[in-house]
């Protein structure tokens, strides 16, 4: 069986399979503990509900990168085939990643929600860490202090003036720090509980 898999002419087919495996893997390893603490402290209902939650939740992260990985490999290796020069290229990379991005985390649930905005985040960074080295300019010191001061100013207004612009749990989170924080009846909803 190792003289298949490590025959290079079945290389091409067998890293798909690696590569739905590793989405598989890796989104279970994401998704499962961040889902269990996110139930266990925020979701109400049965146990049975919660487990239910815990579990669809994880397959949905593990499913969509394994096949956005299964769909972007696939992407690259048929371009690659019907390329003149028999390589990849930095469009044939964006063509499968965008491919990729519409159809397998193209509906905005939750979990795919998380993931683009994380994604994009990274992506934001990644292009001023570029744009910083390629102009050989420094960032001053203090310069992430003053992009955390905007990130938090520029939220806080946003959710002041008009919160529905925001994501749901942002919403849910900063309602129940800054505004949740200025209410109680007693002692106990002071400290103890939240209401």
């Amino acid at each position: 069986m190792d003289d298949i898999v490590l025959d290079p002419k079945y290389h091409s087919v067998l890293s798909l399979l690696k590569g739905f495996r590793n989405g598989v893997v890796y989104g279970t390893k994401i998704r499962f503990p961040h889902a269990l603490v996110m139930t266990l402290l925020f979701r109400t209902g049965s146990p049975r509900a919660k487990v239910s939650a815990i579990l669809n939740a994880t397959k949905d992260h593990a499913r969509g990168l394994a096949f956005f990985v299964t769909t972007y490999k696939t992407m690259m290796l048929l371009q690659r085939y019907l390329s003149a020069s028999g390589k990849n290229t930095d469009l044939h990379t964006f063509i499968a990643g965008f491919v990729g991005g519409y159809f397998v985390f193209g509906e905005k649930t939750s979990i795919n929600q998380q993931i683009i905005l994380y994604l994009f985040s990274r992506i934001a960074m990644g292009l001023a860490n570029t744009a910083m080295k390629a102009s050989k300019f420094e960032a001053p010191q203090g310069s992430f202090a003053l992009f955390a001061a905007l990130c938090w100013g520029t939220v806080l207004v946003l959710f002041r003036r008009d919160r529905s612009v925001l994501q749901d749990s942002l919403r849910s989170s900063m309602t129940y720090l800054y505004e949740d924080s200025s209410h109680w009846t007693s002692l106990k909803t002071l400290l103890w509980h939240n209401k």
